[in-house]
């Protein structure tokens, strides 16, 4: 089975499960992507499994800050 169509097939699971809201739909799909990035890491034996979590843990928290920042950059825009 080709990798589109396993993702695909999970989306139209999705789909069948009533997950229609865009905000539930986007979370799976993001889930998704996360765990196929994840097998292929482990397949690829580049690190691991405790080295690959801490990454991870690294990467969540920077992305948490770069969101805080544009929140906040978008604050300071919207006052000037």
């Amino acid at each position: 089975m080709s990798k589109s169509k396993i993702i695909f097939d999970k989306i139209t699971k999705l789909f069948e499960q009533g997950l229609l809201t865009y905000k539930d739909l986007s979370s799976e799909i993001i889930n998704i992507l996360k765990s196929r990035r994840d097998e292929i890491i482990f397949r690829l034996k580049l690190t691991s499994q405790e080295e690959t979590e801490i990454i991870q843990k690294r990467i969540d928290e920077l992305e948490k800050k770069i969101v805080n920042l544009q929140k906040k950059k978008i604050k300071k825009v919207k006052k000037s």
